[in-house]
């Protein structure tokens, strides 16, 4: 059965708001969207409302406004920003509220700008965005990341297509990724969700010290935090609502301990961060803390957003995907780490989601830190598995256990 455009964007609009946002009955939620994306933001506005929401606000982000500022605003003047933008994600989150955010940019975006502007206001955001991201990173609140075309993103990911054109095979990639394409993508998700539950309850379950990850230019040994956890597909807030937060999602992942992490990690794919693309990226890693890093293209940026604060010269998350999935066999860059992640094993330099340590949610930063876990104003994920990656598990005995084998499950 081959469905058309829009019921297809409907399919989109009413996964992202059923599986992927679980709002609840009463709810509140704010959407936030690029205004280029405007007609699928008003699909999810309707779904939210249908599925209960009592009150739905939406927060319009544009890549020329923002471009606009760091091109031509004063020097001195990039730790100033709209607190308001912030409140509101605040606001909700504290009502009890839900939020939804269709990431969409050019990924090129900021790559002409002088790399200090942009780090100035990214610590600044961090940091009065950190009640907000205390809550995310607990999952306190059901949220969710999708995306959508936008004419500079889709350029990039289909130069010799017409800006018509490469927009149309970008949202026919996206509705691939994220099965709204079939008939009954909500069937498709659950069936999925229970998938990925039962590698990370195995996962968890073997409770390995650490993971050894071995292929092209990579060896690296990733400690695991005490006590951790693993994570993947669906998660519940404190209130019992389930969601999942990113649309589409092929990853499992728990945290490492910050000071075990030791050996080399080259990226097998470019990472998009903040507009700019950064590629070739090396790093060395000592008793967990960065001692190294370059990379072929956008190095001034990558060596900014380490210097963030010293938990970002640490590692808070380690993420395993399978080479085979569906992202991955499409054989498409997205320049966009919401999707590229889902083709690649990862890791994340920077904070630790508290739900990866048993316990983690009600412990003290210090208790937190304790087993192993980060903390950071930032937490950035970049691809370093392929199809000629091994990954081992290791146990506490000295024992080693495979896990992947080129870049697939054998657990």
């Amino acid at each position: 059965m081959t469905l058309s455009f829009d019921e297809k964007l409907r399919n989109y609009a009413r996964l992202a708001v059923r599986v992927g946002l679980g709002v609840r009955e009463g709810q509140r939620v704010l959407v936030q969207a690029p205004v280029e994306t405007a007609a699928l933001a008003r699909l999810v506005v309707r779904e939210a409302y249908a599925a209960g929401a009592s009150f739905v606000d939406v927060r319009w982000d544009d890549d020329d406004v923002q471009l606009a500022r760091f091109e031509l605003a004063p020097d001195g003047s990039f730790e100033q920003i709209s607190k308001w933008r912030v409140d509101a994600e605040i606001e909700t989150a504290d009502a009890g509220g839900a939020v939804i955010a269709i990431r969409a940019t050019n990924p090129n975006l900021l790559g002409g700008v002088d790399a200090e502007r942009v780090a100035t206001h990214q610590r600044t955001l961090a940091a009065y965005r950190r009640p907000y991201t205390a809550q995310v990173m607990t999952n306190r609140l059901n949220w969710n990341l999708i995306s959508a075309p936008v004419s500079g993103w889709a350029g990039l990911m289909f130069p010799d297509a017409s800006a018509e054109e490469a927009v149309e095979k970008q949202w026919d990639a996206i509705f691939a990724a994220t099965r709204a394409d079939q008939p009954d993508p909500v069937a498709l998700w659950q069936a999925h969700l229970a998938d990925l539950k039962r590698r990370r309850d195995l996962l968890t379950e073997k409770g390995y010290h650490a993971l050894h990850f071995q292929g092209g230019d990579t060896d690296l040994t990733v400690g695991l935090a005490d006590d951790h956890v693993w994570g993947g597909g669906a998660a519940d807030t404190p209130g019992g609502v389930t969601f999942t937060a990113n649309i589409p999602t092929e990853e499992v992942w728990t945290a490492p301990h910050r000071e075990r992490v030791d050996g080399t990690v080259v990226s097998t794919k470019p990472l998009s961060y903040n507009g700019t693309l950064i590629d070739g990226i090396r790093i060395q890693f000592e008793g967990g803390r960065i001692t190294g890093a370059s990379a072929q293209q956008g190095e001034a940026a990558l060596l900014k957003m380490i210097e963030t604060d010293e938990g970002s010269h640490r590692l808070g998350e380690v993420a395993l995907v399978p080479h085979s999935s569906p992202i991955s066999r499409s054989g498409l860059f997205f320049y966009n780490t919401l999707y590229d992640e889902n083709a690649a094993s990862h890791i994340a330099i920077g904070s630790a989601y508290r739900f990866n340590v048993r316990g983690g949610v009600d412990m003290t930063l210090d208790e937190f830190l304790a087993k192993g876990g980060n903390d950071s104003l930032t937490h950035v994920d970049w691809m370093i598995g392929s199809d000629q990656m091994n990954v081992d598990g290791l146990t506490k005995d000295g024992g080693r256990e495979p896990v992947m084998r080129n870049g697939e499950f054998v657990i």
